[in-house]
């Protein structure tokens, strides 16, 4: 029996990773036939659209790490797409500052792993700190070139028209069927049945869902992460980027300053559990989804190992006197007027079992499918290599015609 296909991949999910392997499917294999599923009105609704839009430079990143790889490049890959495009973008350089003594070891070893990679790094005292940001202090910084920023929800909307693929918007997938001699079967909300010769499950904060729809077990639980910013209300008392020197003992970056395309100045994250995938306030709590982030081993082992962190970051999050404070290492001239709320975002941070946060992108494969199972930040970054790669791959594992 001949099987009728309605297209030769889904990719399930319409952000930045799955719209970019929509275009490197059609750009490493012409003739394709790509339709991307996207359970919202329109592209880059979730982690794409709600960041703060840093390209970033890869210099945080272990040697030989998949994030590390596809950063560096991707980085001059995406000022190279936006130049080419027309998408406002900038090169700006940052600033990670050390404000304390204990941070000055893991300050030079950024140096060192930034030589690793091949990025450009300078090292500044107090005065050079201060020609480059005149209001932020600190006993030591170091300025990394190759950083800048860029509007990734232009970049994802252009990287759908690019890629030639059939976008339907409005589809959320609800039902995947695999077999063996007839490719996979999707089922989305509405009823409607599409046949693919393989599929890509790039959904972001809902991938293990979807991983599980298709009968396979990702190993790894999505526990949502909400990042809370504001915006200075003085953005002229910051010229570029400004980041704290990040301890490898916690799990993320810590408050930062950043000034977006637009002129605007965002603070922050604070990052604290959220109740929802798409949880964007401490109202928002979905209860089946909340149960399934506490039924989880590795959420409680997480909250054991880092609830010094975690208590720091939920006290943030209440009291604004507190934000500020922290804020305050950096820019000693803020108060808490500067500060305007700001949108928040969700991190779809994937956790093991034994509470160990995935640290590199995640990419399984199983027969016709291929997961992209962790890509937070610098996945936004990282976005062109990561969809030649899962392209290579999907494109590896499906049937001939």
């Amino acid at each position: 029996m001949t099987t009728t296909y309605d297209c030769d991949v889904l990719v399930v999910g319409g952000g930045i990773v799955g719209l970019s392997t929509a275009y490197a499917l059609t750009q490493a294999s012409p003739g394709t036939r790509v339709v991307v599923l996207e359970k919202e009105s329109g592209p880059a609704r979730h982690q794409t659209g709600r960041n703060s839009g840093v390209i970033h430079s890869g210099i945080y990143y272990k040697p030989g790490s998949l994030k590390a790889r596809f950063a560096v490049r991707g980085a001059a890959e995406m000022v190279e797409f936006c130049a080419r495009h027309g998408i406002a973008h900038e090169v700006t350089g940052k600033l990670i500052v050390a404000t304390e003594r204990a941070e000055l070891p893991r300050l030079h070893a950024l140096v060192q792993r930034g030589r690793e990679h091949g990025i450009p790094v300078r090292e500044l005292g107090p005065a050079q700190i201060a020609e480059y940001e005149p209001e932020v202090r600190g006993l030591a910084a170091i300025h990394v070139g190759t950083t800048g920023v860029c509007d990734y929800g232009a970049v994802a909307a252009r990287l759908a028209e690019l890629s030639g693929a059939e976008v339907r918007y409005g589809a959320e997938v609800v039902r995947i069927d695999r077999r063996a001699s007839l490719g996979v079967a999707v089922r989305t909300a509405d009823g409607t049945v599409l046949r693919a010769r393989a599929l890509v499950n790039c959904a972001g904060l809902h991938c293990d869902r979807v991983a599980r729809l298709a009968g396979d077990d990702p190993g790894v639980r999505i526990v949502p992460f909400r990042g809370e910013y504001y915006e200075l209300a003085r953005p002229g008392l910051v010229k570029g980027l400004v980041y704290p020197v990040p301890d490898p003992a916690f799990p993320f970056l810590g408050v930062h300053l950043t000034r977006g395309v637009d002129g605007s100045v965002h603070v922050g994250p604070n990052a604290v559990p959220a109740a929802a995938r798409e949880g964007y306030d401490w109202r928002t709590v979905r209860p089946r989804e909340l149960a399934g982030t506490l039924a989880w081993p590795g959420s409680w082992r997480i909250a054991r190992r880092h609830w010094r962190y975690g208590a720091g970051e939920v006290h943030r999050s209440l009291s604004k006197h507190a934000f500020t404070a922290a804020v305050r290492r950096l820019l000693p001239a803020v108060d808490a007027g500067d500060l305007r709320p700001a949108p928040a975002g969700v991190r779809a941070q994937a956790v093991l079992r034994d509470g160990t946060l995935v640290d590199d992108f995640l990419i399984r494969e199983t027969p016709r499918l291929v997961h992209v199972l962790n890509a937070p930040s610098p996945a936004a970054t990282a976005s062109l290599p990561i969809g030649r790669e899962v392209a290579r791959r999907v494109l590896s594992t499906m049937p001939p015609a």
